[in-house]
Formats: C-alpha cells, sequence, structure tokens
C-alpha cells in the first residue's frame, strides 16, 4: 500500500508516528505532508526527532492565517501534492484546520480518506474545531473511534455502520512508548527543582480561554492562587504567552511564586512531567485522554469538553473557566477528593496496528 498521512499540528505528529512506524514494519510506503500549521520548532520540527519519524516528503508551509486562508492555502498546495504520490489512501487525524482541508480535497479528486481520530463531539458549534470533526467525519470512507461513545455519536448522525472501526486511542500509543524514555533521559524536574507528585502541570492555549483578556485573567488569578498550596509549572503555547503581553498580564502572573512558567516543550520533556505530576490543568483533549491513560486527576479548564469518555470513566473533571471553581476543583485533589478512573478498553497502546489491519483488508494490493 501506498498511504499518504497529513498532520498540521502538534498533536497530529504524536497521533501519527505510531502509525508510520507500524506501516513501514509491514513493508508499506508511508510517505508523510506537513502543512506547516504548526510551525515552532518547539511546537512541531523537535517531534519528528524525538518520536523517530522520518521528516515530511512534503511541507507545505502555510503558517498562521484566518480559518478561511488557512484553508484554502493548505487544500492548494495539497491539491498538487495528490497528484505527485497518488496514494492508496489519505490519513488525517484530529480536528484542525489541516485535517478538513486535506480530507476535503482528497475526498474532491476521489482518493479514499481515513479519519484518526472520528466521533469527538463537543456539541457547541461556536467552536471552530467542532465544524472541523463533523465535516471530515462526514466525507471519509473509514471512520477510526477511540471509543464506544464516539461510535455512538457517529451513527446518531447516520453514518454507515460499515465505515466506522473502533479502534482505540492512537495517542495512547506513543505514550505508553515513551513514558519509561522520557522519564530516564529527560532532567525537567530537576531542573526547576521538582519532585514527582508534588507539583501540578498546567496547558492552556485554546482561543476561547486565551483570547479575551477578562477570561484569561481569571484563570491565570486562578493558576496564581494554586500556586500557593502547590509549585505549577505552565509550558507556556507562543498563543498564550502573545495574548498575555498584549493584555498586560505577562509581568505580573509570570512573577507569582510558586508558579514555573517555561518555553513550550518538546515531546519527552513534556511527558515526563505529566507522568510524575499530582495533577494536570489543561484546555487540550490529549491531555485529558493521556491523563485519564495514566490515571492522574486533570481538570479541564473549558466549559465542555468533546472527551466525554475521559470525564464519564477517566480522570477528568471539567470545571469551566471561572477562577474559583478552577480554585476549588484544585483543593478537592489536593485534600485527596479527586476523581477516580477505571481502564479505558482499548486504550491500550494496540491501536495503530488495529488501523492498519483494516487499511490492508481494504487497499492491499494482490502479490504478483
Amino acid at each position: 500500500m501506498k498511504i499518504l498521512s497529513a498532520v498540521g499540528a502538534r498533536p497530529n505528529l504524536i497521533k501519527i508516528a505510531p502509525l508510520i512506524k507500524e506501516l513501514v514494519r509491514r513493508g508499506h510506503e508511508a510517505p508523510l505532508v506537513h502543512t506547516g500549521q504548526h510551525y515552532d520548532s518547539q511546537m512541531s520540527r523537535i517531534f519528528f526527532e524525538e518520536l523517530e519519524i522520518p521528516f515530511p516528503a512534503f511541507e507545505l508551509g502555510v503558517g498562521s492565517a484566518s480559518h478561511a486562508v488557512m484553508t484554502a492555502e493548505i487544500m492548494i498546495h495539497f491539491d498538487e501534492v495528490l497528484h505527485a504520490i497518488d496514494p492508496d489512501c489519505v490519513v488525517v487525524v484530529g480536528d484542525v484546520n489541516s485535517t478538513l482541508a486535506c480530507a476535503l480535497t482528497a475526498t474532491k479528486l476521489l482518493y479514499p480518506v481515513a479519519h484518526v481520530e472520528s466521533g469527538l463531539r463537543c456539541y457547541d458549534r461556536n467552536v471552530p474545531e467542532e465544524i472541523n470533526r463533523i465535516v471530515t467525519d462526514h466525507i471519509s470512507d473509514l471512520l477510526f473511534a477511540q471509543s464506544d461513545e464516539d461510535v455512538s455519536n457517529l451513527l446518531r448522525e447516520g453514518i454507515g455502520k460499515s465505515r466506522i472501526h473502533s479502534v482505540g486511542n492512537i495517542m495512547i500509543d506513543t505514550l505508553f512508548q515513551y513514558r519509561n524514555r522520557a522519564m530516564e533521559r529527560s532532567d525537567i524536574l530537576a531542573r526547576h527543582d521538582l519532585k514527582p507528585g508534588e507539583y501540578a502541570l498546567v496547558t492552556l492555549h485554546h482561543p476561547d480561554n486565551v483570547d479575551y483578556p477578562a477570561r484569561l485573567g481569571g484563570i491565570l488569578h486562578a493558576l496564581t492562587d494554586i500556586a500557593t498550596h502547590i509549585p505549577v509549572i505552565f509550558p507556556l503555547h507562543p498563543r498564550t504567552r502573545k495574548m498575555a503581553k498584549d493584555f498586560g498580564l505577562f509581568e505580573d502572573f509570570t512573577k507569582r511564586s510558586g508558579l514555573i512558567v517555561t518555553e513550550p516543550l518538546g515531546y519527552l520533556n513534556f511527558l515526563a512531567l505529566l507522568t510524575q505530576c499530582r495533577f494536570a490543568m489543561t484546555d487540550s483533549g490529549g491531555v485529558m485522554e493521556e491523563t485519564s491513560a495514566l490515571g492522574i486527576p486533570c481538570l479541564t479548564i473549558r466549559d465542555h469538553t468533546s472527551r466525554a469518555v475521559t470525564e464519564k470513566v477517566g480522570t477528568n473533571r471539567v470545571v469551566g473557566i471561572q477562577a474559583e471553581n478552577i480554585q476549588a476543583a484544585a483543593m478537592d485533589i489536593l485534600e485527596g477528593r479527586g476523581q477516580a478512573s477505571r481502564v479505558l478498553m482499548d486504550w491500550d497502546g494496540q491501536a495503530a496496528g488495529r488501523i492498519v489491519d483494516v487499511l490492508e483488508s481494504r487497499f492491499s494490493k494482490a502479490q504478483p
């Protein structure tokens, strides 16, 4: 088979790495296209090195732009890539603009599309990623879902059962493969004088949270309060840093005692922090999933989540964006009232193998 994978943002790389490795292990061609939606070296390039995957065969270099401009630019350039590579199938992952743009381009050129991470829904169409998820799912030929809840979402929208395959969570493949290496090789805890289980980890990047001064200010106030009870380490996303500076919030919160603000981190350093933290606070769907797989309490700083299974059976708790609610939820964890979890079925590190099984059954050519 010749399976073309398209990625654009850092979480996509974590998800696509095990699939590319499994395709290559079985003797298939697995070219990769990077749209350049994330282009900072700490947000993208370092992940190719740490996850041990080949650099892209094509880099589209679209960079930052509005949703419309970015989607259009990716479609124009990806059209050229498809003509050059002529794959048997195009694999897209996640829910970013690159996911939708590449899926739509491939579909219009009559190339089969497989969507990894299908069926996630937050049921709020004000969220741009929700539109990307819905459209990508409905135009894809193969839909790889990671939980029974996601399968139910797809069936409820009238998508045929034959197109849906429950394979587990491919991000957990990468998590399980690299967590021991991260703890062995990373010095991130020692560098910041942190002890395992005695600090909290924060990620914050979603436009709903960081693009509004009152909202961002309230969240930062909550974090600085929590940092008076437990050290809080905060790898700062470029967008969050920019908005905090624009709103005049940056200087104040970065000087608060107990709050450790760092640059964006590579995968191994971040994984070392995540694996050993007391709890996480985030607006990232990936972190919600990883903490549930690790059994680590997680507070979601949003009003809803597309990863409902992590709240239903995992360690995740959606606490909203109000400072007092975030603070109260953190104190619950510190006082031993964190949410318990159970193991999520098929989140076992073997999702890539199940996906390739399906791809081979559909696209493998007969041997001469």
